[in-house]
């Protein structure tokens, strides 16, 4: 193919042409190394196939550059940031008027993360133990009210849960994963925050906010 766009081109350097029908084969010229190029590209491919193995990834395995120390969630020791949250009523909730006469645990999830789908089992058996004490709160950002029940209903939680529909109190924390637990005292100081929790784990974290409340 190269040795036909070589003979094209020297052939018209031979010839006395006129300015129309240089044009002319100027075009033509370009249409055959248009074509010729194309060939070679082929051939290059064709050539290695064999080759190149092509993986695709599923954005889902990708984790945050630098793991968890790329995360920067609210320093410990500050307070519960001010943002609204909605209950299952549609009623607009401040994060501040949640704190009382007990501590909290603030479980951050929704119902298509799994981890979070394994972790609310084991939420409700301690909330179970430790309600007297301690109050719970689930907060979803991103399932309906009836949605949210159901999945948390279907795993035995019967603590409070409300809906962060602007992700004003996720975004205030700096959460950035799922699930996501902040503990916080009856005055509203953070004292720890974590990732994925079971039962004994959770046991733990409280038995710590327990002893800081005292």
């Amino acid at each position: 193919m190269r040795r036909i766009t070589d003979d094209v081109v020297i052939t018209l350097r031979r010839v006395n042409i006129n300015r129309p029908r240089l044009l002319a084969a100027s075009l033509m010229i370009a249409v055959v190394v248009s074509v010729a190029g194309g060939y070679v590209w082929s051939q290059t491919i064709a050539e290695s196939d064999d080759d190149v193995n092509v993986v695709l990834e599923d954005s889902q395995d990708r984790t945050l550059e630098g793991g968890p120390a790329a995360i920067e969630p609210i320093p410990e020791g500050d307070v519960l940031p001010e943002a609204t949250l909605v209950d299952g009523d549609g009623n607009d909730v401040s994060s501040r008027s949640l704190l009382g006469d007990r501590p909290l645990v603030i479980n951050f999830w929704f119902s298509t993360c799994i981890p979070c789908e394994r972790e609310l089992e084991d939420f409700a058996e301690v909330d179970a133990e430790v309600s007297d004490q301690v109050r719970f709160i689930g907060v979803n950002p991103l399932d309906t009210v009836s949605a949210m029940e159901r999945f948390a209903g279907e795993r035995g939680v019967e603590y409070e849960l409300f809906r962060d529909e602007a992700a004003e109190l996720q975004t205030a924390l700096g959460i950035t994963f799922f699930p996501y637990t902040v503990f916080v005292t009856s005055s509203g100081e953070i004292v720890d925050q974590t990732g994925v929790l079971d039962a004994d784990g959770l046991r733990e974290k409280i038995d710590a906010l327990l002893e800081r409340e005292a």
